[in-house]
C-alpha cells in the first residue's frame, strides 16, 4: 500500500474535479484551510501528501510541515502547546505558509476541536491547516465553517482496475478475471483495501482467483449462500440447522457475512445469482434452481417484505450481541415460513 501511494497530484486516480481545484488553489497561492472527508482508502490523506510535496521541497518538509495523526497525542494540551507554537512561528528564509495536517481529526475530543478554532483564525496569515476525518458530523460546525470541505467518495470499478492491473503488472501477480471482479467487490471502493487483499490472497494462495479472494478475507463464496438458501427453502429445519452449522463451522463463516449476503439475494441478486446457478454449476440440484427461480419471480411484495423485516431483525439482534446460533435458528425459520406462505399462496 505504502510502496504505490501516489506521490504527485497528477498520479492520484480518481476525484479529478477535487484535483483540479485544489491544483488551482496551489498555483494562484491562495490555499485556504481544507477539510477532506470521505470513507476509508479514497485518497485524502494522499492527496495532501502530495500538495505537500509540491508546495515544499524535501529539506524544507520537517519544518513546513506538521503532520498528526489519531495515534499521536492530540488532546487540548497538544493543540495549546505544540500545534499552537509551530503555528504561531514563522521560518526566517521562507516565504509562504505553514502546514499542519491534522488526520483523522473526528477523533479529536470536543476541547480539542474548539481549542483548534482559535489558533485556525489567529494564525491563518502564516499557516494552513488541512484537517482529514471519516465523519464529517463529528467535527465541530465552528471548525467546519472555517474550512474549505471536499468529499472524497468511495472509488468506482472503472477507476480501481487500471490502478490495480498496474500494481498487477508491476508486481507479477497472477490474477484471473474472476479474482479481479472479486477484489472490486469486497473493497467496496476502498483502494487500501482491494491492494491488501490483493497481497495477502497472492502471498497464501499464488493464484488470484475468485475463490481464492473469499476463502482468503473469510467471505461466504457464491456457491455456499446458494447451498444455504437451497437448505433453508427445500429441506426440514433440522436437517437445514445441521447441515448450515456444519459449513459454517468447516468454513468459519460469520453469520453477519451469510446474512449480507442472503439479503442481497432476496432483495434484487435473486436473478442473477440463479442465471449464475444454471450456467456456471449445472451439476447443481434441479430442485434448488427451480426453489430460486420461484423465490425470485414469485415471491410476492407481501412475503418478501415480511422476509426483509425479519432479516433486518436478525441483524440488529447479532449487532446487540446476542448468540450465533438461536440467530442461525430463526433466519431457518424464517425462510420456512416464508416457503410455506408462498407455497400456501399458490
Amino acid at each position: 500500500v505504502e510502496k504505490y501511494r501516489p506521490q504527485a497530484l497528477s498520479e492520484l486516480v480518481s476525484h479529478r474535479d477535487i484535483l483540479s481545484t485544489v491544483q488551482r488553489f496551489i498555483s494562484e497561492d491562495r490555499l485556504p484551510h481544507l477539510l477532506l472527508y470521505g470513507p476509508p482508502g479514497t485518497g485524502k490523506t494522499s492527496t495532501i501528501l502530495a500538495c505537500a510535496r509540491q508546495l515544499y521541497r524535501e529539506r524544507e518538509f520537517g519544518s513546513m510541515v506538521l503532520e498528526l495523526n489519531a495515534s499521536d497525542d492530540r488532546g487540548i494540551d497538544i493543540v495549546r502547546g505544540p500545534i499552537l507554537s509551530f503555528a504561531s512561528t514563522r521560518t526566517i528564509f521562507k516565504k509562504g505558509f505553514k502546514l499542519v495536517i491534522l488526520d483523522e481529526a473526528d477523533a479529536m475530543t470536543q476541547d480539542a476541536q474548539n481549542a483548534l478554532r482559535r489558533v485556525i483564525e489567529k494564525f491563518t496569515e502564516n499557516t494552513r491547516f488541512c484537517l482529514i476525518c471519516n465523519y464529517l458530523s463529528k467535527i465541530i460546525p465552528a471548525l467546519q465553517s472555517r474550512c474549505t470541505r471536499f468529499r472524497f467518495g468511495p472509488l468506482t470499478p472503472e477507476l480501481m482496475v487500471p490502478r490495480l492491473q498496474h500494481v498487477i503488472q508491476e508486481e507479477g501477480v497472477d490474477v484471473t478475471e474472476d479474482g479481479m471482479k472479486a477484489l472490486v467487490t469486497l473493497s467496496s471502493g476502498d483502494m487500501r483495501r482491494a491492494l491488501n487483499i490483493l497481497q495477502s490472497t497472492s502471498m497464501a494462495f499464488g493464484k488470484v482467483t475468485e475463490e481464492n479472494v473469499y476463502t482468503c478475507t473469510g467471505h461466504p463464496l457464491k456457491s455456499d449462500i446458494a447451498n444455504i438458501l437451497d437448505w433453508m427453502l427445500n429441506q426440514d429445519f433440522s436437517t437445514a440447522y445441521r447441515k448450515i452449522m456444519e459449513l459454517k463451522t468447516l468454513k468459519g463463516l460469520a453469520l453477519q457475512d451469510m446474512l449480507t449476503e442472503i439479503h442481497l439475494f432476496v432483495h434484487r441478486g435473486g436473478e442473477r445469482l440463479w442465471l449464475w446457478m444454471i450456467l456456471e454449476r449445472p451439476d447443481f440440484p434441479l430442485a434448488l434452481t427451480e426453489c430460486l427461480l420461484l423465490s425470485t419471480v414469485d415471491f410476492p411484495p407481501s412475503i418478501r417484505i415480511q422476509l426483509l423485516i425479519k432479516l433486518a431483525d436478525i441483524e440488529y439482534r447479532l449487532a446487540a450481541g446476542t448468540s450465533e446460533k438461536i440467530q442461525l435458528s430463526s433466519l431457518i425459520a424464517a425462510f420456512q415460513v416464508t416457503r410455506d406462505l408462498v407455497a400456501a399462496e399458490a
